[in-house]
């Protein structure tokens, strides 16, 4: 089992998660971030005044799939996220070594 976090822009998470449905994904969470990479902050009037606003909005989707689907699930996030710009985002797969479901005390893939 592996997790794949991903940070997107914000106006693509609906086609995104929409995508990953389509393809298979049975769950996954979706929450609001801010942060930074390579294209740090930018530059924002407000009420006359310049502002630099360090931390940009970004979405982060978290998924646990089974190792067979990762692939599908890269593939799927990039498709829809990519815009070939600075500030796209970024994919992290990690290892899983345990999931409990705390309704059923169901185990790894069964929780899942």
């Amino acid at each position: 089992m592996k997790k794949v976090e991903a940070i997107i822009k914000p106006f693509l998470a609906d086609d995104v998660g929409e995508a990953l449905v389509q393809a298979g994904i049975t769950g996954m969470t979706i929450t609001e971030v801010k942060g930074f990479g390579w294209q740090k902050g930018h530059t924002e009037l407000y009420q006359c005044a310049e502002d630099m606003v360090d931390f940009l909005p970004k979405i982060k989707l978290e998924l646990i799939v089974a190792e067979s689907q990762v692939e599908q699930c890269i593939d799927t996030i990039i498709q829809g996220a990519q815009l070939d710009k600075m500030g796209d985002g970024k994919i992290f797969v990690t290892p899983i070594s345990k999931i409990i479901r705390l309704r059923t005390c169901e185990i790894d893939h069964d929780a899942i």
